[in-house]
């Protein structure tokens, strides 16, 4: 998909890879219908890319909300590509967990892209040629201390994507899956960033992250995982998990220390983008 013949809806464009991502988009030349629930930040957006970007503020967990995108995304005047980038992430052991933080992490990365992609899939249909991004995780292919929560939302994105692809293989709308590694946003606590850098776990610039998810929707990439050596580790956990087990059970006393530093129940933080923790 050439970039100056998209009309994109985007969600979680207020985040930390949605941001640099509309940069990309408009760079290209896309028309952009950005969703989220920062409105300031979205107005910001709106006036660095005068006549291209649209906005919607609205709250995805919430039937009206999708509503309110389904509406906008009609005024817009046909979509030929919808990005789920918006998620949360929470980092503390399940135990530690509020049971209302869990119910609205999976509401909001799994029910909510469901429910809206539902709404939106007729409109993608009407046109000769579409794509629906979804954008997870590497934690959507290896589950993580930590982040039980996180892995369960982002492996049902992954199988989602995976089953709709199948189900969409004989109409005009491909399905792409594509899964960040750890990336410098505030997404990431203060906690995660912390622990990545004591296990040395590399974490990349959004800029680079949103450089790339541009490449694959140029190319139409039905699946792409991005970072050296988490590539070689999504392989692995599917081949030889037993191997993968061996080495997380050896990070597990560093994880275990600033997890448990991390606050016991989430906040409720704005839509963002869905990088990997």
């Amino acid at each position: 998909m050439q970039l100056r013949d998209a009309r994109i809806l985007l969600t979680g464009a207020s985040g930390g890879i949605g941001q640099v991502l509309v940069e990309r988009l408009c760079a290209g030349g896309a028309q952009v219908l950005l969703v989220g629930r920062d409105s300031l930040a979205l107005e910001t957006l709106a006036q660095r890319y005068p006549g291209q970007v649209s906005l919607v503020c609205a709250d995805l967990a919430q039937r009206s909300g999708r509503h309110l995108v389904l509406d906008a995304a009609r005024r817009f005047g046909g979509l030929n590509c919808v990005i789920n980038a918006a998620g949360i992430n929470q980092f503390s052991l399940l135990e530690q967990q509020d049971e209302d933080a869990i119910a609205r992490l999976i509401g909001v990365n799994v029910t909510a892209t469901l429910q809206l992609t539902h709404l939106l899939l007729p409109l993608l249909r009407q046109q000769p040629q579409a794509l629906l991004v979804n954008l997870g995780s590497t934690f959507g292919s290896i589950g993580y201390p930590g982040f039980a929560a996180y892995c369960a939302s982002k492996f049902a994105l992954r199988g989602f994507s995976e089953a709709l692809r199948r189900e969409l293989a004989d109409s005009h709308v491909k399905v792409l899956y594509i899964a960040p590694r750890a990336t410098r946003t505030a997404m990431n606590s203060a906690d995660v960033v912390a622990m990545n850098d004591a296990l040395k776990v590399g974490m990349d610039d959004p800029q680079a992250v949103a450089r790339q998810i541009v490449r694959a929707i140029v190319a139409e990439r039905e699946e792409l995982y991005l970072g050296w050596p988490e590539k070689l580790f999504v392989r692995l956990n599917s081949l030889l998990p037993r191997m993968v087990d061996q080495a997380l059970r050896k990070q597990l006393p560093v994880i275990k220390r600033f997890a448990h530093g991390a606050p016991a129940t989430a906040p409720n933080p704005p839509t963002s983008s869905g990088e990997k923790p």
